[in-house]
């Protein structure tokens, strides 16, 4: 199989979502990734002013 993208960079609500979001793009397990967390989620001043997602980049570890 050959695979287009050897990392990429996802946001989601939380770091768990972020990361799940990236393994499915890849189309890989997690096993298979090493993954950097870029900005933890924030959910602001009661849940809505200054809200801000995670933000994680995963990469394909070397064959």
């Amino acid at each position: 199989m050959v695979r287009k993208s050897r990392e990429v960079k996802v946001e989601g609500r939380t770091v768990k979502e972020a990361i799940a979001k990236g393994l499915a793009i890849l189309g890989v397990p997690r096993s298979e990734v090493t993954v950097q967390v870029l900005a933890e989620e924030n959910r602001g001043l009661f849940g809505m002013r200054g809200a801000k997602q995670a933000k994680v980049q995963l990469t394909l570890k070397p064959s």
